[in-house]
């Protein structure tokens, strides 16, 4: 038998976190030899996956883009195509997309001592494979791909219409002219609304609850004039330390004035479609930042309200009818299409499973370390973003660290570096802390848990994190 490929890392997944992980791999350890693992047939991941209307981002380009190549492009909320063309240039740019290994699924990663080597289990269109590597980087993301969570609703067999799924968005669905029900009132809810307003008969929002909704300006003036100024790839660097500065200034103002906050966004909601309204819909019974605010560019989902275009029911769904829903007090809700947003089914890893030695590993049951890597667990880093302001703020600083670490390990002579705890009881906190969104909530069981102490955190607070990064922490860290 002949011996599997090796490399010295494999990055698994070629979306915004394994792009940035490949580009400050080969500036900073251009030594190193990689390969990406990408189970779809195209760059992209989020972007490449969701098809569904008016997908966009719901953070600025200038911070959600990569700090080494600037977006240059006038939106600073983006299409979802946009994005993916983006991540396909810079992949092509910097030379990553020839290391891409495409329609290659990670299903085991297992880890030897011995010889201080993973060993990958993997599939493709010819069948499974495996191949080696020094070190492994998880850019996976944090849902499966396999479906989002479609919890059942009683009825469903007896409807007439048509169910779907945002993140199984059918490429023949039309719906012009329908009566369209969007169950949901997250990010892909507040997208899709305004979106199918300008092609269905009549849109209804229909929530469990409400959720924080913010309207942003479709256009930055100062943003404009500085490019026009300075121009696009000069005006991007300050750009975005102003919109970081921003994004962190105000979440600390929601957290510490949530009643100032609440004012702020909801005095621009009842300009458009009134105090009512937005009473009756928009006014949340949680604090701002408990749960991720939702951003909508120029107000185009309260337009649509406003407009008739669109509606909102708020209440809980006794069941599905053939003709749409019949809400617990009793409201009829008409559809021919029921779409239901309903959210993702967190994993992590990929869905791929783990060994140390012969010796499962069971994510869920270990520490997070610095929340990039896994107690016990050598040679692995986690990239995993900001969940309360841009994702790829942290990935860029989480990948600056690990690349800092590939270097230490070579001036020790290191083979491996293992996350090791210190032998102090520690509470075991969430993952995400102060994050009680339900996507979170349903995995809390899967996910590692941070301690109350550093280097065993997760802060997602830029200065925070940017702090906990500054050193190579070989005292805790274990190095063989």
């Amino acid at each position: 038998m002949t011996s599997p490929p090796e490399v010295d890392v494999v990055i698994v997944g070629a979306g915004i976190t394994g792009i940035a992980a490949a580009a400050q791999l080969q500036r900073v350890c251009p030594d190193k030899s990689y390969a990406v693992l990408e189970m779809r047939d195209s760059v992209g991941g989020t972007w490449d996956l969701f098809r569904y209307p008016g997908i966009r981002s719901d953070s600025d380009m200038y911070t959600l883009g990569f700090g080494f190549k600037p977006w240059v492009e006038p939106e600073a909320i983006a299409s979802g195509a946009s994005i993916k063309s983006y991540l396909a240039e810079t992949a092509g740019q910097f030379g990553i997309t020839e290391r891409i290994r495409f329609g290659t699924r990670l299903e085991s990663a297992s880890w030897s001592s011995a010889d201080n080597t993973w060993t990958l289990g993997v599939r493709d269109a010819s069948g499974e494979d495996r191949m080696r590597c020094r070190f492994l980087y998880l850019a996976t993301g944090y849902y499966s791909y396999r479906g989002g969570f479609n919890p059942a609703l009683p009825g469903e067999e007896s409807f007439e219409g048509r169910i779907v799924h945002p993140q199984e968005w059918p490429d023949d669905l039309d719906c012009r002219n329908r009566n369209v029900a969007v169950i949901g009132s997250g990010a892909t809810a507040v997208t899709l609304i305004p979106s199918l307003a300008d092609q269905a008969a009549k849109v209804t929002m229909v929530q469990r609850s409400p959720t924080y909704v913010y309207i942003a300006p479709t256009v930055d003036p100062e943003a404009e004039q500085l490019r026009e100024e300075i121009g696009a790839e000069k005006a991007f660097h300050e750009i975005r330390l102003r919109n970081l500065h921003n994004q962190q200034e105000t979440y600390r103002h929601a957290r510490e004035n949530p009643e100032e906050f609440k004012k702020l966004i909801f005095d621009a909601i009842d300009e458009v479609v009134g105090a009512e309204v937005r009473e009756a819909h928009f006014t949340p019974d949680y604090e701002p930042w408990d749960q991720r605010v939702c951003v909508v560019p120029g107000g185009d989902l309260f337009r649509a309200i406003r407009d008739g275009a669109a509606e909102v029911v708020t209440g809980h769904i006794e069941r599905v009818t053939p003709t749409g829903l019949t809400m617990r007090d009793g409201t009829e809700v008409a559809a021919d299409l029921i779409v239901k947003a309903t959210g993702l089914n967190v994993v992590m890893g990929g869905e791929a499973t783990f060994e140390v030695d012969e010796e499962e590993v069971d994510l869920g049951r270990t520490w997070t370390y610095k929340g990039l890597g896994f107690s016990g667990v050598p040679n692995l880093v986690y990239g995993f973003g900001f969940v309360n302001s841009s994702w790829t703020l942290r990935i860029e600083i989480v990948n600056e660290f690990w690349c800092r670490v590939l270097r230490h390990m070579d001036e020790t002579g290191a083979a491996r570096v293992t996350p090791v705890p210190d032998g102090d009881t520690m509470p075991r906190l969430p993952y995400t802390p102060g994050v009680t969104s339900g996507y979170m909530q349903r995995a809390a069981d899967r996910m590692p848990a941070q301690g109350d102490r550093e280097p065993w955190v997760n802060p997602q607070n830029y200065a925070e994190t940017v702090r906990l990064f500054e050193t190579v922490d070989d005292g805790v860290l274990r190095y063989g």
